[in-house]
């Protein structure tokens, strides 16, 4: 992105004349009937409901959602920044066993080619640097209808009739796509974009504005929709708007001034040819076979798959990974996948998630080519229902569906029966060395027990692609098993 999308007001009032002849007319009446060329910053707040991206229970149904009692957006339009702050709580699901809900604060932001978090309940409040989020954040700046006619007009937008009003398009940058409808009441009244996400490639974010009102002055609209990947992601009533109120937004220092991440895996040997591959949020395992490798998850992004290739080549030097299992399909855990595939590995996972997969993997990937992207190979996959069996002849690999469990409805656990090992995700992630057992049970973590307990497995060390290796004393401890 950009760091200078939006040019001093001076210019873009010259632009404004120059750059749009008479059939983009309706732009430049939106942007009168907004007070465009006068707003320099704008915020706005209300409540509603917020929908957490790529984490669905099932690849059919949508994002899981949260209710919103406090939604608080600052922008500032002449530096392209922005901070949101929320107030959330998941929702009740009935027909689904969750963690007890409780309450979130969001604060994030974004300036320039930076976005970064602040957490509320720790202290000191140490930002941490968010770089995979500065597309989507950058792109809902110009996803407010302010900020959609100044970008329109910054950025030689073309406009076309379209149903009584106008199509708006520009690109950003010469990458990034705008396209956005202005109605017969010169109201911006829906805004597309997309931006690069791993698993779906170029993701169309679509906003929605309706029922414009005047906010002491400030017209802008009272309900805002926005779509990601298909599914709702924020739904907004808006209850106050102010503009041009005091908006400064400056990367902090820990941000702007630190090196970017390096990619580090760390490799450690549970069994002989077992190998718990950590160093960040979310692990692997790479489990040896007589003449391939089979590894175990793919989280996050390629960047991160090709670091478990380079390290996997260190510690099983000469033998490929033939076979990538999948412990499910959030996007956290499905990120690397297609690196994989590229690479001519075999993606294992639950029958329920290969359409998915195939669908999303077909969508267009013009922002960010991928290895996948360049390469063309097709994906092949191995699925299973309840149970799925990898074996070379001497090392045998389970994999089971975790039944019952409200995190996910295909959701493997991978046992290895001879070494008593135990890899899982999500249904089980221990706390730090020391410290306090929950207050209560985490249903996805008896959930989990019930399911060990069931297959009659095994088991004395847990692998989990969270967190640290334990033993089952670890779990059953977590869930007040004795």
């Amino acid at each position: 992105m950009p760091r200078k999308m939006f040019p001093a007001l001076g210019l873009m009032a010259a632009m404004m004349v120059a750059a749009f002849p008479a059939q983009a007319a309706s732009l430049q009446e939106a942007a009168d009937l907004l007070g465009a060329a006068k707003t320099k910053s704008i915020e706005f707040s209300g409540a509603g409901h917020w929908y957490q991206f790529g984490q669905a229970p099932s690849a059919v149904l949508p994002w899981p959602q949260f209710d919103v009692s406090s939604y608080k957006a600052e922008i500032n339009y002449e530096t392209a920044s922005a901070g949101v702050h929320i107030t959330r709580i998941q929702a009740d699901d009935p027909k689904r066993r969750r963690p007890a809900p409780t309450t979130q604060w969001v604060n994030q932001y974004v300036s320039g080619k930076y976005a970064w978090n602040l957490p509320v309940e720790s202290a000191p409040q140490t930002p941490s640097a968010q770089p995979a989020a500065v597309e989507e954040r950058r792109a809902e700046i110009w996803s407010t209808p302010q900020g959609f006619v100044k970008a329109a007009l910054a950025n030689n937008a073309v406009s076309k009739p379209d149903k009584g009003g106008v199509e708006v398009t520009f690109t950003v940058d010469g990458k990034y796509r705008v396209v956005g409808r202005i109605n017969a009441k010169n109201d911006v009244e829906q805004v597309q974009t997309w931006i690069d996400t791993p698993v779906l490639g170029d993701t169309l974010v679509e906003t929605k504005f309706s029922d414009y009102q005047d906010f002491k002055g400030v017209r802008f609209p009272a309900r805002i929709i926005r779509e990601q990947g298909g599914h709702p992601v924020l739904a907004l009533g808006i209850e106050t708007v102010k503009a041009n109120s005091e908006v400064a937004i400056t990367p902090p220092d820990s941000v702007s001034k630190a090196a970017p991440a390096a990619i580090s895996v760390k490799s450690d040997k549970l069994a002989e040819g077992v190998f718990y591959l950590t160093g960040g949020t979310h692990h692997s395992v790479a489990i040896e076979q007589k003449d391939h490798v089979v590894l175990v998850e793919a989280p996050l992004n390629e960047a991160r798959s090709l670091a478990l290739i380079e390290k996997i080549k260190e510690i099983i030097p000469g033998k490929p990974i033939k076979t990538l299992v999948n412990s499910h399909f959030h996007f956290d855990h499905s990120g690397g996948l297609r690196t994989f595939v590229d690479a001519g590995a075999t993606i294992v996972t639950h029958k329920l998630n290969e359409p998915y997969y195939k669908k999303a993997w077909a969508a267009p990937r013009s922002i960010n080519p991928d290895r996948l992207a360049k390469s063309g190979k097709a994906a092949k996959f191995e699925t299973f229902g309840d149970k799925y069996v990898i074996s070379d002849g001497t090392r045998k690999i389970e994999l089971h569906n975790i039944a019952s469990s409200g995190h996910n409805d295909g959701f493997a656990l991978i046992y290895l029966p001879a070494e008593k090992i135990l890899i899982e995700a999500d249904a089980f992630t221990p706390g730090a060395v020391g410290a306090p057992l929950p207050a209560s049970p985490n249903p996805y973590s008896v959930n989990l027990y019930d399911n060990i307990q069931r297959l009659k497995l095994d088991v004395d060390q847990i692998a989990p692609l969270h967190g640290r290796l334990v033993k089952l004393a670890d779990l059953k401890a977590a869930i007040g098993q004795k």
